[in-house]
């Protein structure tokens, strides 16, 4: 039996009922054309059936068929203006309706669209041929119509797809052929992932025909990567399941949904098996979903993707579960009520650079403990190559106010205060209209410290307190916004700091948008890192500060500098990584080898400190990190930022450093050589102190 789906008026049926294959039924969803065949076939071919019916919902039972033949119905349906919604119920109908070892016989134009659809649909279970059918001579290459051939096997079996025709000798559109082969090459690969063993993305029915279990069952440890979307879906959707591994304690969710915005899939939190099941963990859901959002989702409010998620997720709920209860949808969003950009900037180095203000949904207690205002407004830094991480971080304040008060930093006065009272008799103004009344009076609170693991870098330290003495000469490698060397300039007047920057267009935005600025005791070096410690001498920095006060045209500068050093008592890291995918985020990949922790030892002074913010989610690539350093240094301390992925390292050439038992009380006295105002932000920095350990 043969059914030709979406026959048309064309005479392929009729030639094959004339070459002896009588047994065809014509499907088409046209009474008129349905109507018209039957008239002209009725007496010649007795025994051709012609029904009515939609191909994409056939009403026949399952395995009735041994060959489906398709003459661009699959074409048809794949048209633009429909997208892959009625290609994807097709081409399950057909599967459905044929027996074991029957075939689909598909002749199309094997456009990159259809081929795109097509070849995974029957990817596993299915032997797939791909053949040329011969046209005419003609003088114009034109588009040719190609076979596929689809025999249904076994259900666990992945062939590659074989071809019958020599790719390159086929005289037709150039076009139509590079993107067959695209589609094939691309669909080829994939299979051998398959046959290779590879971690591969499934379709939830192609799921169903794999070793993988029984979905509707929980199996602990169980990771898979699937795609969804096709029937009843708008949209088509990348996504891994997670089934978390025994625990104690009871899971707050059976099954959950979490939706990674396109901005965050790149994070090795997200990317990563390892990043993925820490994400499983914090969830505390039995079952996790995981849904990577794209740029075709971009103009989708969370709302309708939930809404188009839905039935899908719900194929993957695990059964046994609370039938009342709602599977829950997640976001991994990043805490923000309202933003503004002030100033983009692309450079070659860097790529994209945004400056935004931004108030956060949630304001931290300790911050909210030093500033009145209830809803401060930060200025960030965001690299768009790593969009989630923020590189810097300030407070703003009104230029003549010492503390935050208000949203714009001003002090309330009687006659504020009466304007607050009709305020409020008012329509409330938006949070957004708060951070556009921003104004040119507003600074930058540089004895703020927005980031924890700035505060434990300047916490670190304490650990060399014996050999704090006049003009600690200090290097401080990434600029970012120029935050930690105004801070170390603030709150620490004997340090003498040496700043080094590799991008220019970094140095332009700190001076103009985060109120960095250079002085006697801070300067700034536009040169690679490494290779500025490579080239420290004295004679190489005398000639960089001449260089620099040339450059600014500052000769009160350079005179006021004391004379250049051999080497530097303080040595701090903190430069990210271009590549977030890579599992280290920070530093650059060349600041974690061993021949730069060489070339740090030999310019780090005998009582020296070198820090380096050590950024990254899995424990085995920092321990990598860690045991390249313990190589070259003999006392390692570190410092676990709580709550947060960063972790600040502290080596030290000298063994005469603070006894661990001495920290506490080393970081009091310490606390005594800061000049902050606010006494909590010193306390800040004292309480993390005591928070550092001896790596052994």
């Amino acid at each position: 039996m043969i059914p030709s789906s979406g026959c048309g008026n064309s005479r392929l049926s009729e030639q094959l009922y004339d070459a002896g294959f009588h047994d065809i039924t014509n499907l088409d969803f046209s009474k008129v054309v349905i109507s018209d065949m039957l008239r002209r076939n009725v007496r010649d071919r007795p025994h051709m059936r012609w029904r009515v019916m939609d191909i994409t919902s056939m009403q026949f039972a399952d395995e009735t068929y041994d060959v489906v033949l398709d003459k661009g119905g699959l074409d048809a349906l794949m048209e633009p203006e429909f997208g892959s919604k009625l290609g994807d119920q097709y081409l399950s109908e057909v599967k459905r309706v044929l027996k074991p070892e029957g075939k689909f016989i598909c002749l199309t134009l094997a456009e990159s669209h259809v081929l795109g659809l097509l070849f995974p649909k029957f990817r596993i279970g299915w032997k797939v041929t791909l053949h040329c059918v011969p046209q005419k001579p003609s003088s114009k290459p034109s588009l040719s119509t190609f076979m596929v051939v689809a025999v249904k096997g076994d259900s666990s079996v992945v062939d590659k797809i074989v071809s019958s025709f020599d790719h390159s000798s086929i005289d037709c559109n150039k076009e139509q052929i590079k993107g067959l082969n695209a589609a094939l090459e691309a669909e080829n690969e994939v299979r051998q992932g398959h046959l290779d063993g590879s971690d591969l993305l499934y379709s939830l029915e192609d799921l169903k025909l794999v070793a993988k279990g029984d979905m509707m069952e929980l199996s602990p440890g169980r990771r898979v990567q699937l795609v969804l979307g096709g029937v009843g879906s708008l949209f088509r959707y990348r996504a891994v399941v997670l089934d978390a591994q025994p625990q104690s304690l009871p899971f707050s969710y059976h099954c959950g949904v979490l939706l990674v915005p396109k901005t965050r899939v790149r994070e090795w939190l997200f990317t990563s098996e390892e990043g993925q099941w820490m994400v499983v963990e914090s969830a505390k859901a039995a079952r996790l979903i995981i849904i990577f959002l794209n740029s075709s989702h971009a103009n989708l409010g969370m709302e309708e993707i939930q809404k188009d998620l839905s039935p899908l997720v719900k194929l993957l709920e695990p059964e046994n579960h609370d039938s009342g209860a709602q599977i829950p949808f997640m976001t991994a969003g990043d805490g923000i009520k309202h933003r503004k950009i002030v100033h983009e900037v692309t450079s070659k180095l860097t790529g994209q650079i945004v400056v935004e203000d931004v108030i956060y949904e949630n304001v931290d207690e300790n911050l909210a403990s030093i500033c009145p205002s209830k809803e401060p407004v930060f200025r960030r830094l965001i690299f768009q190559r790593t969009e989630s991480l923020v590189q810097s971080e300030a407070l703003l304040l009104n230029e003549r106010s010492e503390v935050c008060n208000d949203v714009n930093g001003r002090k309330e006065s009687p006659t504020t205060a009466k304007s607050n009272l009709k305020e409020k008799e008012k329509t409330k103004k938006s949070q957004q209209s708060k951070i556009d009344e921003l104004n040119n009076n507003v600074v930058v609170d540089h004895t703020f410290v927005a980031s924890s693991y700035h505060t434990g870098i300047v916490a670190g330290f304490t650990l060399i307190l014996p050999y704090l003495e006049s003009m600690v000469e200090t290097v401080v490698i990434g600029l970012g916004a120029g935050l930690l060397p105004m801070l170390l300039h603030n709150c620490i007047d004997f340090l003498q700091i040496e700043a080094v920057e590799l991008d220019p267009v970094m140095l332009s935005l700190a001076k103009e948008y985060f109120g960095f600025c250079e002085d006697d005791r801070l300067k700034v070096h536009l040169a690679d890192g490494i290779q500025f410690l490579q080239n420290f001498t004295i004679s190489s920095l005398q000639e960089r500060d001449d260089i620099q006060d040339s450059i600014s045209g500052s000769s009160v500068a350079s005179n006021l500098r004391r004379h250049p050093v051999q080497k530097f008592d303080i040595i701090i890291v903190d430069v990210d990584s271009s590549d977030s995918s890579s599992g280290l985020s920070c530093p650059a990949a060349d600041f974690a080898e061993d021949s730069f922790f060489a070339t740090v030892k030999d310019v780090l002074s005998e009582q020296g400190l070198f820090i380096i913010n050590l950024v990254s989610r899995s424990p085995s690539i920092k321990e990598v990190v860690v045991s390249r350093m313990r190589a070259v240094f003999s006392h390692l301390y570190c410092l676990q930022l709580e709550g947060d992925v960063n972790e600040v390292v502290f080596a030290a050439n000298s063994n005469m450093c603070v006894m661990d038992n001495s920290i506490s009380e080393a970081a009091l006295q310490f606390q005594k050589l800061l000049k902050f105002e606010n006494p909590e932000r010193s306390q800040g920095i004292v309480d993390m102190a005591k928070q550092i350990k001896r790596l052994n």
